[in-house]
C-alpha cells in the first residue's frame, strides 16, 4: 500500500468552558489502494497556506509504503515535529486498517482497556479553582493538573484551596510551565511539601537538566519533565543525572508516537514513571494517546486530556469517556472513524 494523495484541514471547535476553542491541522492519506487515514496535530499555520503545502509536500510522499514508518520520519518535508507526528499517526491508523487490528494490538497488545485522564485547572482566583476541582472530582477525576501562574505566593494558596477542596482523594500535580528561577522553585516546594503532590511540573526556566536535577536533590517534592524531553536521548540523559522521579511524554512534541514507544522503554527501564501529556485535540489524537497506553504497562498513571472539554469533536462516534476514564477504541487503526460533515463544518477558511 502506497501513499497517493495527502489533504490537510485546519478545524477549529469550542470547548464548553470559557477556555480558547481548540484548533488543529488534521492530515488525509490516501493509499493506491483507497484505503484512508487519519493524523492530528497542532501547527500554526492559515488556512491559505493549506494548498500550498500540500503542493510541496505531497510529491516527496507520493509513491512511499504507508509501512516505511521510520522511513518517513527522516523525510526534510517533515521537519517540523508536530507535522510529522500528525502524518506518522495517520500511517500507524493505515497501517492497522491493513492489518484490520487496533494499534494497540500492534504495539503489544491490550494490556489496559480503559485509560485513566488527568484534568487540568487553569485560572487565577483560588476560589474559582477549588470548585472546578471539586466538581472535576464528583465526575470521576481523580488526578489533576493544576497550572501555575508563575507567582508563588498565589500558587501556593490555589493549590491550599484546591487541596482543601478534594481532599485526599485526588492527586494532584502543579505544572509551574517552566516559570520559576532554581531558588524560587526551591522556596516554593519548601512551602508546598506538605500537601503531598504527585509532582511538581517542570519548574525551571531550563531545559537544562543539571540545574533541575540539583532542584531534585534539594526538595521531597517529586519532580516531573514534560517540555525538555524532546527525543529518547534526553529521556536517556535525565535517568542518568537522576533529575525527575515523572516524566510525560508528548508524542506531538516528539515528533511521532515511534519516539514516544522508545521514551517509553527507556523510562520503564529506567524506573521512571511515566504518563502522556499533549495539547489539547479533536479525538484523533486522542484516540492515538490511547491506544499507546493501553499497550504501555509502564504508562500507569492517569494521562492528561482535554476531551472531556469539547462542546463537539470529529469522529463520527464520540470515545466512551465515563469516570475519569476513557475507553481504548476497538476499531482497527486508531480505532475510530472521522466524519466528514463535522469537518466539512467547522473547518476554517
Amino acid at each position: 500500500m502506497r501513499i497517493s494523495d495527502l489533504e490537510f484541514y485546519l478545524v477549529e471547535i469550542a470547548r464548553t468552558s470559557l477556555l480558547p476553542p481548540v484548533r488543529s491541522l488534521l492530515v488525509r492519506l490516501t493509499t493506491d489502494e483507497g484505503a484512508e487515514g487519519w493524523g492530528e496535530g497542532w501547527i500554526s499555520w492559515r488556512p491559505s497556506e493549506l494548498l500550498p503545502r500540500r503542493d510541496a509536500i505531497l510529491p516527496v510522499m507520493s509513491g512511499r509504503s504507508i509501512f516505511d514508518i521510520e522511513e518517513l520520519r527522516t523525510v526534510e518535508v517533515l521537519a517540523s515535529p508536530a507535522l510529522r507526528a500528525a502524518v506518522e499517526m495517520a500511517c500507524w491508523d493505515l497501517v492497522g486498517k491493513a492489518a484490520d487490528q487496533p494499534l494497540c494490538r500492534l504495539w503489544g497488545g491490550e494490556y489496559r482497556q480503559r485509560i485513566p485522564v488527568a484534568a487540568r485547572l487553569s485560572g487565577r482566583w483560588p476560589q474559582r479553582m477549588a470548585y472546578l476541582a471539586r466538581e472535576l472530582s464528583v465526575h470521576g477525576y481523580h488526578a489533576q493538573v493544576i497550572t501555575a501562574t508563575g507567582e508563588a505566593a498565589l500558587d501556593r494558596q490555589i493549590l491550599c484551596a484546591v487541596r482543601e477542596a478534594v481532599g485526599d482523594g485526588v492527586q494532584l500535580r502543579v505544572d509551574a510551565q517552566a516559570s520559576y528561577t532554581l531558588d524560587a522553585a526551591r522556596d516554593l516546594c519548601r512551602e508546598i511539601e506538605i500537601q503531598q503532590i504527585q509532582c511538581l511540573i517542570d519548574p525551571l526556566a531550563t531545559r537544562e537538566l543539571y540545574p533541575i536535577a540539583s532542584l531534585a536533590r534539594q526538595t521531597t517534592v517529586p519532580l516531573a519533565l514534560w517540555r525538555a524531553v524532546r527525543g529518547p536521548g534526553d529521556l536517556l540523559a535525565l535517568a542518568r543525572c537522576d533529575a525527575a522521579a515523572h516524566v510525560i511524554i508528548d508524542a506531538e512534541q516528539l515528533g511521532g508516537i515511534s519516539p514516544a514507544r522508545a521514551c517509553a522503554a527507556i523510562g520503564a527501564a529506567a524506573g521512571i514513571s511515566l504518563m502522556l501529556g499533549s495539547r489539547a485535540s479533536l479525538g484523533l489524537a486522542t484516540a492515538a494517546m490511547l491506544h499507546l497506553a493501553a499497550a504501555t504497562p509502564g504508562i500507569s498513571a492517569a494521562n492528561e486530556s482535554a476531551y472531556y472539554q469539547l462542546a463537539n469533536d470529529v469522529l463520527a462516534e464520540p470515545l466512551e469517556l465515563t469516570g475519569g476514564m476513557i475507553t481504548v477504541p476497538e476499531g482497527p487503526g486508531l480505532g475510530v472513524e472521522v466524519d466528514r460533515a463535522k469537518v466539512d463544518r467547522f473547518l476554517l477558511d
